[in-house]
């Protein structure tokens, strides 16, 4: 199955309203995407997040435009994800520990226990809160957040493909509505390239077949053409709407995408391999000099190892392996993620 990784297999990715904006943050890529309309795909910009903003376990925001970023039993109050200015750090209230979501709508906070099916709401994460029953249909989300009149959770991904559930009380499931994910916010979400590319994989391709059919032997030399390194013009299309902050390297930004995702779970699109060691320069045909001793009626299969998506490659590995085996070799080239 291809789909979204829920915010409990993802530290550091969380996804917030803040005033009139969607907020989700990317720890691991060390950016955020700030979205005019999840729905639409409006207003889409990606900036930086400044080192103190990275890795917390819950983010959240408010009307004022204020965010908050829950790491333990604390949480960092900021005016801005990229500058953390404004910064203040307070404790948690000991009922408002623990939670597995947390989002804040109508002047309030929410804290989601997902397994207990209840949350709890206060006006302040410092005080005490009320809990309250969570209506069975909004007990499923993989990620919650909240803007000053709604509530929103992202559904598990279905055949109709990345949606989100908006409402105004999770209780009583009151006004719900299902609204499809914009293709260009779903390619920023951890496993969302896979939703729209399809799984990751890594397979071996024989580029080169050499016989010698005689009955004396031979020595085959040759030079052989193959692709090398990352397609990225591929891959560059699922940027092409999105306002990208000087501070965010384009194409680096854009590779470490690629490179996270193949090191995600195959439960979620990825191949839960490593590929920080492997040649990440741009997509380019290089020339290789090669000489056989072969023996008579004797083949060899040149075997180069590939990456991508669905069924387009867009890693192509430097080494071939040569073999005697018409059948393609099973070990994997890089280490489990």
């Amino acid at each position: 199955m291809n789909g979204i990784i829920p915010k409990s297999k993802t530290k550091g990715t969380d996804i917030c309203g803040a005033g009139k904006y969607f907020y989700i943050i990317r720890s691991d890529l060390g950016c955020f995407m700030k979205i005019g309309s999840v729905n639409r795909g409006l207003e889409i910009s990606i900036s930086s997040l400044h080192p103190a903003c990275k890795n917390g376990d819950h983010y959240l925001g408010g009307e004022d435009n204020i965010f908050y970023i829950i790491k333990g039993n604390y949480y960092r109050r900021v005016t801005s994800l990229e500058k953390d200015s404004g910064a203040e750090v307070h404790s948690l209230h000991p009922n408002c520990q623990g939670g597995d979501h947390y989002f804040s709508a109508f002047g309030k906070f929410y804290i989601i226990f997902q397994e207990k099916g209840t949350y709890r709401e206060t006006t302040n994460m410092n005080q005490d809160s009320v809990e309250y029953k969570l209506h069975p249909n909004c007990r499923n989300g993989l990620y919650y957040w909240g803007l000053p009149d709604y509530c929103f959770f992202l559904k598990p991904v279905s055949e109709w493909g990345v949606e989100y559930y908006k409402g105004t009380d999770i209780s009583k499931e009151k006004n719900p509505g299902v609204f499809s994910v914009h293709p260009d916010v779903v390619n920023f979400l951890p496993g969302g390239l896979s939703v729209l590319k399809g799984p990751a994989f890594g397979i071996w391709e024989n580029i080169k077949t050499i016989t010698n059919g005689s009955n004396t032997p031979v020595t085959w030399q040759k030079k052989i053409n193959k692709k090398v390194g990352y397609d990225k013009e591929k891959m560059s299309q699922i940027t092409d709407n999105w306002k990208i902050a000087k501070s965010v390297s384009t194409g680096d930004f854009i590779g470490l995408i690629v490179k996270l995702h193949f090191s995600f779970s195959p439960e979620y699109g990825g191949s839960h391999v490593s590929t920080k060691t492997e040649s990440w320069n741009e997509l380019t045909e290089v020339e290789e000099q090669l000489t056989f001793e072969l023996k008579p009626n004797e083949s060899l299969y040149l075997w180069q190892y590939k990456m991508g998506f669905g069924e387009k490659p867009v890693l192509f590995y430097h080494d071939l392996k040569i073999a005697s085996d018409s059948k393609p070799p099973t070990e994997v080239l890089q280490p489990s993620a």
